[in-house]
């Protein structure tokens, strides 16, 4: 996807606070930041959304680095959230699947 956002951030043609990278994934911070924590992870592969998503071990890979994120940033005891939004209707801005780490505060429910 040669117009992505995030492949471009994935490629390092454009510019992020990435707080970690390696072969599969890379996380870095929201520029609208929704939470004292806001760090997106994406995989380095373009997927459009979790519909498009067939590699099982890539989320989990995702997944795991959201946890050792909350876990490094010091919000993983007092709680955290993971949100994958989907498509126009469940709020996705960006057609490359990622997920939103939010924490470092009390978070509502239902979001929305």
């Amino acid at each position: 996807m040669g117009d992505c956002l995030f492949c471009g951030i994935a490629k390092g043609g454009i510019p992020a606070d990435v707080v970690y990278s390696d072969e599969r994934v890379m996380a870095f911070r929201d520029i609208n930041p929704q939470a004292p924590v806001h760090i997106l992870v994406i995989p380095r592969a373009h997927y459009d959304s979790l519909d498009a998503m067939s590699d099982a071990q890539l989320l989990s890979d995702m997944l795991q680095t959201a946890a050792r994120l909350a876990r490094e940033m010091g919000i993983a005891e007092s709680g955290y959230r993971v949100v994958m939004n989907c498509n126009a209707d469940g709020g996705q801005t960006v057609q490359h699947i990622h997920a939103h780490l939010l924490g470092g505060r009390a978070m509502a429910w239902p979001p929305g």
